[in-house]
């Protein structure tokens, strides 16, 4: 039997989880609103049959020796609702480097659950582990989710020009960072 490097985070709202293929209907419907893939340079999936084979690869990762994805479900932990997704994922891992990314639901925007995930994802890549950079990046014009970044104590290190196809033009966007010492310092809180 392979080993799972399986991935369970709580925090004080929600339950962050390894994907399972009942969530597939949940990732469609997200991935099918116009205000969740506004910023999002993949556009929706063919059919709900894709967004389903998302899932199932997501589903997988868990099982994956040399796990370099850590894409989770994220849900309420007073009902399990679906609210969202989030990943980071791992690059070379002699540079011990993650980037984070998510998606939620509209219905929960503005509550402060993609910085309650988007921390504890932090938590778990410095934590458990042990990355020595975390980044993450974002349409200039997404203000929300560059203002996670900025709330959970990421600093702005530049602007990628003419990066993301968005809308059919080319849009800029910003890069953000935390790194392990500023994670440890104490400046970051949960």
């Amino acid at each position: 039997m392979k080993q799972t490097l399986a991935m369970k985070l709580e925090t004080e709202r929600l339950v962050i989880r390894d994907f399972n293929n009942s969530d597939g209907e949940a990732l469609h419907v997200l991935y099918m609103m116009p205000e969740t893939i506004k910023y999002n340079p993949s556009g929706y999936p063919e059919n709900e049959e894709a967004s389903k084979k998302m899932v199932a690869g997501w589903s997988a990762q868990p099982w994956n020796v040399s796990r370099e994805k850590y894409t989770a479900a994220i849900v309420t932990k007073a009902d399990l609702n679906f609210v969202g997704v989030i990943s980071l994922d791992l690059g070379d891992h002699k540079y011990r480097k993650g980037e984070i990314w998510y998606k939620l639901l509209p219905k929960y925007w503005g509550q402060g659950l993609a910085t309650e995930a988007t921390k504890a994802m932090l938590s778990f890549g410095f934590e458990q582990l042990q990355l020595h950079r975390i980044e993450c990046g974002c349409s200039i014009h997404n203000v929300a989710s560059y203002k996670i970044m900025e709330k959970v104590g990421m600093t702005r290190e530049g602007i990628k020009r003419k990066v993301l196809p968005l809308d059919k033009e080319w849009h800029d966007a910003y890069l953000y960072a935390i790194l392990e010492d500023e994670y440890f310092s104490g400046a970051f809180k949960i």
